[in-house]
Order: C-alpha cells, then structure tokens, then sequence
C-alpha cells in the first residue's frame, strides 16, 4: 500500500519551513495549507465515521436482546443508522482522496544549505582539472564520432527519428568499457549489481516521483499501463517496496545498469547535435536506502564515488551544489559533476546525485526497524555512476591534432586500443 510522501506530522508541527521550502523551489506556498485543511477534514470525517460504526454495532447487539415488541423500532433506526454508516464512509474515502491529492501535489522538503533560485543559481563548491588548450581548432564530439566511426546519427534518424542514434565499432566498445568500469568499481564499493526491468507499474513510477512535475518526460505504454524508465533508480526503489529492511548492519547499496528512455518534451532545439540529450541512453545507476540520520553521510560518499570514476577518465570537471528551484520533486539536496566540453566553452553535466530523505521511500513503504525495534521510514539515495553522455566529454578532451582520440587508461583494457583512428576503408 502507497502511503503519504511527506510526514503529516512535521507538517503540523513545522508549516512554515515546508511553507519556505516551497518558495525556494518557486512552487506554491499555500499547497501547505490546502494540506493541511485535508487533514483536519480526513481526521473530521474518520472520527465521525468511527462513531456511527460503533453505534451501529451496539445498535444490532441491542435487537438480538430486545423483545419481540421492541424489535421493530430497533430494526428501523438500525436500517436509518446503515444509511448513515454508508454516508460517513463516503464522505471520509472522498477526504482521504483529497488528501493523497493535496500530499502528491507538494515536493519534498529542501535540505538546510541547498542555495535558493533556479538553474542558474548553483553554487560551485570544487574545480578539479585543468582544461585543455589546444594550439589546433578542436572538432565536437559528433564531428570526432562520425569521423571516427564511433556514432552514427543520420542512420539513427533513419531508423527511429530524431534523437536516436547508432554507436558503432569502438564506439560501441567505448560505452560498454565505461558501464563496465564503472560497474567494477561499484561491486568494489560495497554494491550489488541489477539489471532491473525497464517497465515499471504506475505505482512505482509514481512513488518515486516522476509522475509529478517529471511526468512529460516519461514513455507510457497504454495498452499494458506500464512505463519505460528513464532511469534505474525507478525500479530500484520499488524493488523493496511494502517491505521491512534490516538496516542495522549497514545501508543496502545497488547499482543498476539499464537502458533509459526519455521524451526530452520542451527541449525543442536544445541540444539537437550529438548525443548529449537523446532519447535512448544506458546507464548505471546508484542507489541506497539507509536510515534518516545516516543520509547525508551516504550522500557524501555517493559524490566521492562518481568522482572517483571521473578522475578515472580524466577529464576537467566542477561539483555544483543545485539550486532548490532546479531540484526534482523527490530531492531534498543535490550535487551534479559537469565536466569540461571544450567546443562549447562550458561545463556540462555528467553526473547528479540526489538524498531524497524519506519522500521516496515514504510513498513507497519501505521501512526499517529502530533500535527499538519499531519500523520506521527508511531514507533513499542515488546518483550517476556512468552514462552514454561521458562519451562526449572523453573525445573532446582527449582529441589530437591528426583527428584521433586518446582512451583514457582505465578503459584501454575494455577498448582494446590506446587510440582511436578512423577505420580502415
């Protein structure tokens, strides 16, 4: 069973900092309150519908004793008070079903620290690396893959439309070296590997918030009411979902490695050359659940660890910490990895990783037990371990003068060459 996304509790006690939250994230404040109201009308409706059933019960205990002459007008105000019974429970499933609305309809709340402001309003927190200067005018990556052989755009367009794309030959070689270093690196770090399935139920792409504010980018199949994720993390969080986990010993860490699927609606123009925003992408994936207090810990380690991975395949980057305005509605504090591209003169972003507290997990019900033993709502984790777009920042940092490529070292052995050169025709 799906349960509320944010505790009703804090918000009771604690209404202005969800309220602040709120704004930080430019969403609307008075969601708090329409929250609120259908909680004081939910618990209304509950206590009064728990008073008619209790009073109906005595009054069927009151027939079975009652005399012969009595029993009629019994039986009467019995039926009259089932009419009512029936009423209440109405009217408490329609304020239930306002509440879920109201919860589904606020983010999570941002983490003390998070700077406020939308996606310009990052503050970078590192610059690791020197970019490259060149004394020879650098290609893009597309220039560099086609030249190459490495991707093949048009016959992509050919075969599935804009968007798409074919990685060939080292190419191809190239992203399965990064899944597989990364994979490596991951198992070494304490995670169990998945390969998870990539439709997921409605109720798992909703508990973890991607049909919210998220849901135009999401690939829907309405025959089977089933989704296509746009990211591991989705089946990874219901995979223990309704479930009671044993936290003690330390937080269950798993890293999935999935093809992801997203619509890219309103990036019209954005990014049409290369494969920097496509439609189709692999991907590993870390996620953690780990108890509340242990969350931030894990977040910090979570960033380490795709830093480790960047430094593997060398190339300049910048940690951000996001702005709250530019956080998914399940995170509470996020940092993204952007590395260097040269040919644009910019950082972009290869790896983003999220605490999301318990919003996830919450919605999801997956609990762990105290030291008491008493369940509580476990917190999630995830972050980017490698992805298809690494591709881009390794050929424009690593081009030569005569056109080829440098491998970074760690991924020589998955390549299976130092340099790429274009193909021999």
């Amino acid at each position: 069973m799906l349960i509320p996304m944010i505790d009703l509790r804090f918000l009771r006690d604690n209404p202005d900092v969800v309220r602040a939250s709120q704004r930080a994230r430019g969403e609307d404040p008075a969601l708090v309150d329409t929250l609120l109201a259908a909680d004081v009308r939910r618990r209304s409706t509950v206590a009064a519908f728990d008073t008619l059933r209790a009073e109906h019960k005595s009054m069927g205990k009151l027939v079975g004793k009652a005399s012969a002459q009595e029993r009629p007008a019994l039986l009467a105000r019995g039926q009259e008070m089932s009419v009512k019974v029936k009423e209440a429970e109405a009217e408490r499933n329609a304020a239930a079903a306002e509440l879920d609305a109201a919860h589904r309809a606020l983010s999570n709340v941002v983490q003390d620290g998070a700077p406020a402001g939308g996606e310009a309003d990052f503050v970078v927190l590192e610059t690791v690396g020197t970019t490259p200067e060149f004394d020879f005018e650098p290609k893009d990556h597309l220039e560099l893959g086609e030249s190459l052989g490495l991707i093949d755009t048009e016959r992509g367009a050919k075969v599935s439309g804009a968007r798409f794309y074919f990685l060939t030959g080292y190419g191809a070689l190239l992203q399965l070296g990064l899944l597989q270093l990364a994979a490596q690196k991951a198992v070494a770090n304490g995670f169990t590997m998945m390969i998870p399935p990539v439709l997921v139920r409605p109720e798992i792409m909703a508990g973890t918030g991607f049909l919210g504010q998220h849901a135009d980018e999401v690939y829907r199949l309405a025959d089977e009411d089933l989704y296509l994720v746009g990211t591991s993390e989705v089946p990874l969080a219901g995979y223990h979902s309704d479930e009671i986990l044993d936290l003690g010993a330390a937080p269950k860490r798993y890293a999935g490695w999935s093809t992801c699927f997203r619509r890219e609606a309103g990036s019209y123009g954005k990014d049409t050359r290369g494969i920097i925003r496509v439609h189709q992408f692999d991907k590993i994936e870390m996620f953690v659940f780990t108890t509340p207090e242990q969350a931030d810990a894990e977040h910090q380690r979570l960033l380490a660890w795709e830093q480790e991975m960047l430094a593997a395949i060398e190339v300049p980057y910048r940690v951000i910490d996001v702005a709250a305005g530019d956080l998914g509605s399940s995170a509470a504090r996020k940092f993204d990895c952007e590395a260097w591209v040269p040919t644009q003169q910019t950082y972009r972003e290869l790896t983003s990783t999220s605490n999301c507290t318990t919003y996830q997990a919450r919605r999801l019900a997956v609990r762990y037990r105290d030291e008491n033993g008493k369940p509580q709502i476990a917190a999630t984790l995830n972050g980017t371990l490698a992805t298809t777009r690494w591709i881009v920042a390794i050929l424009e940092n690593h081009q030569q003068p005569d056109g080829s490529v440098r491998v970074p070292s760690a991924l020589v052995p998955f390549v299976g060459t130092e340099v790429l050169t274009p193909p021999q025709r």
